[in-house]
């Protein structure tokens, strides 16, 4: 009747906050399709070409045997955290701190239904 995790084929699914398929609509698909595809011995004679398409944003699987090995892919520049653009923002408001007051139960356990509520609809684009 339910949809627990240890359901049996038939139940009910359980709602996308559950099981984190939520995320994928939230952003880009995870794994662009690969537009091109070599073998490792073809790769290893065109490497230079292939790096100059994979440069232009163009996506390189290669294989052994038939079966996919590897993807080149452009560099993605790290990011993370601009801790100097954070502080700039403080300084500017007269704020010596981002968290000002935090919660005496903040690290409590989670009510255990909490993270089988479903999640509101995403906005339509």
């Amino acid at each position: 009747a339910g949809g627990k995790a240890g359901d049996a084929g038939g139940a009910t699914p359980l709602p996308p906050v559950a099981t984190g398929s939520y995320i994928q609509a939230m952003n880009k698909p995870l794994r662009p399709p690969a537009t091109t595809t070599v073998s490792m011995k073809e790769a290893k004679n065109r490497l230079t070409e292939l790096a100059r398409r994979v440069e232009a944003g163009e996506r390189v699987t290669i294989t052994r045997n038939g079966k996919p090995v590897l993807d080149l892919v452009p560099h993605a520049a790290e990011g993370g955290i601009n801790w100097e653009a954070g502080r700039q923002f403080l300084k500017e408001r007269g704020l010596t701190s981002a968290v000002t007051w935090v919660s005496d139960d903040f690290d409590d356990p989670l009510p255990e239904d909490f993270l089988l509520q479903p999640l509101p609809p995403l906005p339509e684009e």
